[in-house]
């Protein structure tokens, strides 16, 4: 088996990328849309190579007999005087590179979820005066779905108050402060699941759902201090309905 372990660990490696990327959309769990051909050709270079390396493996014979000792030509062991020359010629190799099958194995069989309400309530949110201005008028007709980045936006920052008198949907999964307080919460990402960021609207006038469900809220923001002062976040979305929703295919929004 430690003959063929690397062609083991490049199969299982890139096998695991291509079952996220070429047959399911589990790699929106973890990156944005637009690398997914770039993961493609990663894992099929990777069971490429593994099938490669096994191959060769297959072709090369052993240097070593079955006992351990170099062999010549007539078959003979031929031993060596001295503990210098008395051991095997083969180093057994990293074995330590064996956990690398691990993640690889976890991701084939057991896909680990998007990130929710735990990463969310860890990031420290970003409040600041700079960035204050006017944003384009909202497009006519109501509800206006908007993302929670564009609702934040508008909510903390606008000065013209483009979301007054304005009803809005917003969709993403229940997260919990103090005091009863939830919070409609989607996370977006520039590149990759490392790099998410927090945004969320506290959500008043319904009964608070369990943590990580996704849900669909319609209602009209309910302005709270100043723009761009700590009172303005989060900002606040008086609802009018709450569905729940299935969790989308793309759980990011795009920072």
């Amino acid at each position: 088996m430690r003959r063929y372990g690397p062609a083991v660990l490049l199969l299982l490696t890139g096998g695991a990328v291509l079952r996220i990327t070429l047959f399911s959309e589990l790699y929106l769990r973890y990156v944005q849309t637009g690398l997914r051909p770039y993961l493609i050709v990663s894992g099929a270079v990777l069971v490429l190579l593994g099938v490669v390396t096994a191959v060769l493996r297959t072709r090369t014979p052993d240097e070593d007999g079955p006992d351990g000792e170099a062999h010549g030509p007539d078959g003979v062991g031929h031993g060596h005087d001295g503990d210098a020359h008395g051991h095997a010629h083969h180093s057994p190799g990293p074995r330590l590179a064996w956990l690398l099958a691990l993640p690889a194995l976890a991701l084939l069989l057991f896909p680990p979820p998007a990130l929710g309400s735990y990463s969310a309530d860890r990031e420290a949110a970003r409040r600041a005066a700079q960035g204050v201005g006017t944003f384009p008028a909202l497009p006519a007709g109501d509800p206006v779905p908007l993302t929670l980045s564009e609702f934040s936006s508008r909510a903390i920052y606008d000065s013209g108050r483009s979301l007054a008198g304005r009803t809005v949907r917003l969709t993403g999964f229940v997260t919990h402060g103090d005091d009863g307080v939830w919070y409609v919460t989607r996370l977006a990402v520039a590149c990759c699941a490392a790099d998410a960021t927090t945004g969320k609207a506290e959500v008043r006038g319904a009964d608070a759902l369990p943590v990580d469900t996704w849900v669909t809220v319609t209602g009209t923001w309910h302005p709270e201090g100043a723009p761009g002062s700590d009172e303005a976040w989060p900002p606040v979305l008086d609802a009018v309905t709450v569905t729940r929703v299935e969790q989308p295919a793309d759980p990011y929004e795009k920072a």
